[in-house]
């Protein structure tokens, strides 16, 4: 170390060179301070920065949605395979089932026999032996409520007794062929009418025994719905006028 000249005391002169030496050495601290400080910020800030990069890039790279075309694609009337019926030839079926039909509605809630009102007409109230009577069968819905009833010939059925009652000369069933069914839908207090004509002459379960021609005398006669029969009603048969 150089010995100082000058002046002044040689205290004075070191007591320079210690100060100047500190501030160098302090300087020189501030520095690396400095550095390393900034390096520690470098590396910090770099991954946001990389984040920040990296999504601004794939925001950027991200494809955009091709745009909708104006042009229609072609058409075509051929049904989707892949699905459905098949017919015989394992194509799609190019016809689709036919919906059921409606249901009738005269075949369903059926009119029970109690609530059923039967009445029996004759056109007239004296015929002559060899007449042809003609009875009318009225059938009316004393229910609350619609119902339906097979009330053709097969259903209806016309007894003429004996006037007592006691014994049954005629039946409608007897011997009647037609067996047609008419349905018929009533509404409440709806009536429904028919007509059966007798030839005037006996019957039996099958029409098995021969028929006669009834004689003159009273008798009375009834009607059936199934299971719902008339009040009897009452008529006269007389022999013919002497000519």
């Amino acid at each position: 170390m150089i010995e100082p000249q000058g002046p002044l005391p040689s205290e004075v002169y070191w007591r320079r060179r210690l100060v100047a030496v500190a501030a160098g050495v302090v300087a020189i601290v501030v520095v690396i301070a400095l550095i390393i400080w900034a390096g520690s910020s470098s590396d910090d800030s770099a991954p946001k920065n990389a984040a920040a990069a990296s999504s601004t890039s794939s925001s950027a790279v991200a494809p955009l949605p091709p745009p909708a075309s104006s042009t229609p694609g072609p058409t075509t009337s051929e049904p989707v395979s892949g699905g459905g019926d098949h017919g015989s030839d394992g194509g799609p079926s190019s016809t689709a089932p036919a919906p059921p039909p409606p249901a009738d509605p005269a075949l369903q809630n059926v009119c029970a026999d109690q609530s059923l009102s039967v009445v029996l007409y004759t056109d007239k109230p004296t015929y002559t032996v060899g007449d042809q009577p003609v009875f009318t069968v009225v059938v009316t819905n004393g229910g609350l409520s619609e119902c339906s009833r097979d009330l053709g010939k097969n259903a209806q059925n016309v007894v003429v007794r004996s006037l007592d009652g006691a014994r049954t000369l005629w039946a409608a069933q007897d011997c009647a062929p037609d067996k047609t069914v008419n349905n018929q839908l009533l509404q409440p207090g709806q009536q429904f009418s028919d007509t059966i004509t007798w030839s005037g002459t006996t019957s039996s379960a099958g029409c098995k025994k021969p028929r006669v021609q009834i004689p003159a005398g009273g008798y009375q006669a009834v009607a059936k719905i199934g299971e719902k029969e008339s009040a009897p009603i009452t008529f006269n048969v007389v022999k013919p006028a002497q000519q």
